[in-house]
């Protein structure tokens, strides 16, 4: 008889914890379709909410408004600006969040991020050589020059750990030391450029890097949503070999996974998604840091789980700070990050010491 309410004790916390993480993953999904719903879409003056979903159902089916009417420039509005704007934001904030994810079980570290190699400076170096000095690797200047060199920049970083890794097999600490020594070496080149332009250069070069979600448009969307979705699904059908990963390296190898191998394959993976987020947005700072550390302490640390509600939550997160940005303060959504992300961290770091008992 004991034996048989034992097992039901433990079919009954299965389906608990199951329900646990669904429910926060509902939540967390309600939770963006709401934000975009409400916020993003019916942000146009003069329209309810109704009449911005009638506005883009009246866009998909083709139908003309008239020109310079209310609903004419609502439909330029919404259609050109708030919704891939939205989706950049969605995007963004779930692939960062996998790469945070992805980051702190191959390094085996909770404080690792999507920028410990120092694809962010990398990426910064590249954006403001294009918007200072007018070099990039693109045929054409502007914005997609500005583009192009960060995604190329941030590539170069996770390149060399790459190569330096494979000829001294670098422990986790060695590779977030590496990546440390290359952020403060693009940092210095960087503050080299800024400080021999003029005022307007340095300013565009500054907001840049605090990072933005202003000006995206649908040209944005393909390159950022194509290497989330291949990334993500990479990531997900890995999920048991990261959780292999967190045992540590002794563990993974008895359990046949080729560790350096596989650690190098998944920086190259998350260089690759964090390149094509940041060259867009610019650098968008605790997401990949705070969702999986948020997810982690709800649901545990089995990765089949962490990703994918990581995912909702870095997009809500990033769409909650965007709207307090645009609305609120209209400042730039890398700072509502920090000041968001700054303070959740450090109560995530307290009630985790006190679940541990290292606080009483």
């Amino acid at each position: 008889m004991a034996e048989y309410q034992t097992k039901e004790q433990v079919i009954s916390e299965y389906h608990r914890q199951m329900f646990k993480k669904t429910m926060l993953f509902v939540a967390c999904v309600i939770g963006v379709v709401l934000f975009v719903g409400f916020f993003s879409l019916s942000v146009y003056p003069g329209i309810e909410l109704w009449q911005a979903y009638e506005v883009i159902w009246g866009h998909i089916t083709g139908q003309e408004f008239e020109p310079r009417s209310l609903y004419w420039w609502a439909d330029r509005y919404i259609w050109n600006s708030a919704i891939p704007h939205a989706l950049a934001a969605i995007i963004a904030g779930a692939s960062l969040a996998v790469c945070g994810t992805l980051m702190q079980s191959v390094m085996n570290n909770p404080l690792a991020d999507p920028y410990s190699t120092g694809i962010s400076s990398g990426a910064a170096f590249g954006a403001v050589a294009a918007i200072i000095m007018g070099v990039t690797f693109a045929t054409v200047g502007g914005e997609t020059g500005i583009v192009v060199n960060a995604f190329i920049g941030a590539l170069v970083p996770a390149a060399i750990i790459i190569l330096v890794s494979n000829r001294i097999h670098a422990t986790p600490a060695t590779l977030i030391l590496l990546g440390t020594a290359i952020s403060y070496f693009f940092n210095s080149m960087i503050t080299y450029m800024m400080v021999t332009t003029d005022a307007d250069t340095l300013k565009s070069a500054y907001m840049w890097q605090i990072g933005s979600l202003d000006g995206m448009t649908w040209s944005s969307i393909p390159l950022m949503l194509i290497i989330t979705v291949i990334g993500t699904v990479f990531v997900l059908r890995a999920s048991s070999q990261l959780n292999i990963m967190t045992l540590g390296e002794n563990s993974a190898t008895s359990l046949g996974i080729d560790v350096q191998r596989f650690r190098m394959l998944c920086l190259g993976l998350m260089a690759l998604m964090t390149a094509a987020i940041v060259s867009f947005t610019g650098i968008l700072g605790f997401v990949g840091l705070v969702a999986p550390h948020i997810v982690r302490l709800v649901v545990g640390s089995d990765n089949k789980f962490v990703i994918p509600i990581s995912m909702a939550v870095g997009a809500f997160f990033l769409l909650v700070a965007d709207y307090l940005a645009s609305v609120i303060v209209t400042i730039p959504v890398g700072v509502i990050l920090s000041l968001i992300g700054s303070p959740v961290f450090f109560i995530l770091i307290v009630v985790q010491s006190k679940r541990a008992g290292a606080i009483y």
